[in-house]
């Protein structure tokens, strides 16, 4: 059956309809379920706020900062900073120690690390290399 020239097909459509059922069955199989792609939306969500993310990167690069050396660092004010901490922490994506009456911040763990370093050679890949 020809297809009608007058007929445009988006370049991110199928111009042929046939699944392939086994490729499908076994995607499926290993695909993420709706309560973890919620979560994974929700993390997202999270870390779509540039305030945060330059917080994230200033712990990535520092290994440790307090909510007065992170401000300053990303040229925000403390009480800012502090409550994009606050939902960093509650996400489990930094974590606190406390020195007296100073707190001290960091990365939760080698996943944050990693999920950052990938993102920003991610943004920062050349598609032309």
């Amino acid at each position: 059956m020809e297809q009608d020239p007058a007929v445009v097909v988006p370049l991110d459509a199928c111009t042929v309809r046939i699944v392939d059922t086994e490729k499908v069955a076994a995607t499926r199989e290993r695909l993420i379920g709706a309560e973890e792609s919620g979560e994974l939306a929700d993390l997202f969500r999270l870390l779509a706020d540039p305030t945060r993310t330059r917080i994230l990167a200033a712990l990535l690069e520092a290994g440790e900062l307090c909510v007065c050396d992170l401000a300053a660092s990303v040229e925000q004010a403390e009480n800012t900073v502090s409550q994009a901490l606050r939902l960093l922490r509650t996400a489990g994506i930094v974590r606190n120690r406390r020195a007296g009456r100073m707190a001290y911040y960091r990365l939760d763990d080698a996943h944050v690390r990693l999920l950052l370093d990938v993102s920003l050679a991610h943004i920062r890949h050349d598609p032309a290399d």
